[in-house]
């Protein structure tokens, strides 16, 4: 439960084509066998994802995925797949076998890789059945531009080798992000309102509330956990003012009748909203729903599964405030988890989750797929703000968000 969240890590995927031997070497990468191994053309079928520490740089997820050449109607459907994976990706391992070469094919995608500004290795494997000359492997370096590793998976040559390439050439850049650290000063008080209810997860607190209390931590300001009915008698035990309080949507209206004026306020929701994507895009998303008619389609979504309660946030209360707020019979449809439908363009609103349990990457790309087709995205958080007619002030701590909503 300790563990760094699979959207906070590195993501490394693995792409080549059927039976290049990619998932030899996630099992020889992760020293498990994690993968299923077989000479039979399109074992791997679903992407096969892996959390594991790789030193020397950390935490991170390494993902399997089918070959990118597989055929006919299910094998379109895994490339499919594949593809998505890109969208997600932080750093790629490109295998070739060995015996065979690297073809126009592979050439193909590595720049298509490449275009998408992913650093890449190439790894040349199966080097214990052939191995190449060093003139040719310098050859692919200066052709393609990128590194070239020779390995034999299956004997476990030039893994390490191989950790020490994608040790030097990932790129990480959202380890430099922080969740609250740039509204807050070393020494602030900062109050967090966690309710615990019939759909909080049992003897833990749910991801936001956890990396949000780390973020603090690591900022070195002091966080300070309590339930929105004690929040009153929070504030009176301390000696502090708090600089921000930060709440459950949920519990937005109790929170902000409790909390002075002179303290800020906003919630998890619009913290990873920021975190995650792009706050300005998630309030323009929102001014869309009182545009909104009869017939109109609205799309929820969120990155995560999980067992719904009576009164679910995304299957009832959300359905229920868009109508009301719309004063219209809206139609609604959902998403969950690693789907994400790519013609969104049948939809006039996307409402979205916090996104806690993607990687950045991914939600950058879900946004920038709904500017581009023209569908406006928003949050849960701001969604629940504006029902309660707190917006104006949970978006204070952001002042081109908050003058954005003001004009």
């Amino acid at each position: 439960m300790n563990n760094t969240p699979i959207g906070n890590r590195l993501h490394i995927a693995i792409f080549g084509r059927r039976n290049a031997g990619k998932s030899t070497l996630i099992n020889a990468l992760t020293g498990q066998e994690i993968a299923v191994v077989s000479d039979v053309p399109g074992t791997t079928t679903d992407p096969v994802y892996k959390t594991m520490e790789l030193l020397p740089l950390g935490p991170v997820v390494i993902i399997d995925t089918a070959g990118i050449d597989d055929v006919g109607h299910l094998g379109n459907l895994r490339v499919e797949k594949t593809y998505d994976v890109l969208r997600k990706t932080n750093f790629a391992i490109y295998v070739v076998d060995s015996e065979e070469g690297l073809t126009e094919f592979d050439k193909q995608f590595i720049e298509e890789i490449k275009s998408k500004e992913i650093p890449v290795i190439l790894v040349l494997n199966k080097s214990d059945k052939k191995s190449r000359e060093q003139s040719e492997i310098n050859e692919y370096k200066k052709n393609l531009g990128i590194p070239v590793c020779e390995i034999s998976s299956i004997n476990k040559q030039g893994i390490e080798e191989l950790k020490q390439l994608i040790a030097k050439h990932a790129k990480f850049d959202e380890a430099d992000l922080t969740i609250v650290g740039d509204l807050i000063n070393p020494g602030d008080v900062v109050v967090l309102v966690t309710p615990i209810d019939k759909a909080a997860p049992k003897g833990r607190l749910i991801l936001p509330q956890q990396q949000t209390i780390r973020d603090i931590i690591e900022n070195d300001a002091i966080a300070v956990v309590t339930k929105e009915y004690e929040l009153k008698e929070t504030f009176e035990s301390l000696n502090k003012k708090p600089s921000l309080v930060i709440t459950d949507s949920q519990a937005f209206l109790k929170v902000s009748a409790d909390t002075p004026e002179d303290i800020r306020l906003t919630s998890f929701s619009i913290l990873f909203a920021r975190y995650k994507g792009e706050l300005i895009e998630m309030v323009k998303g929102l001014k869309k729903i009182e545009q909104l008619k009869e017939g109109s389609r609205v799309l929820i979504v969120e990155g995560c599964t999980h067992h719904r309660q009576a009164d679910d946030i995304g299957k009832v209360k959300i359905p229920r405030w868009i109508r009301q707020m719309s004063g219209s019979q809206i139609e609604f449809e959902w998403a969950s988890g690693n789907y994400f439908p790519k013609d969104i363009e049948r939809f006039d609103l996307i409402v979205h989750c916090g996104g806690c349990m993607l990687n950045r990457l991914e939600m950058q790309y879900r946004i920038n797929l709904s500017r581009q087709k023209g569908v406006a995205i928003t949050n849960y958080g701001m969604l629940i703000a504006a029902v309660q007619g707190i917006l104006k002030r949970a978006l204070k701590p952001f002042p081109s968000a908050y003058m954005l909503l003001e004009e």
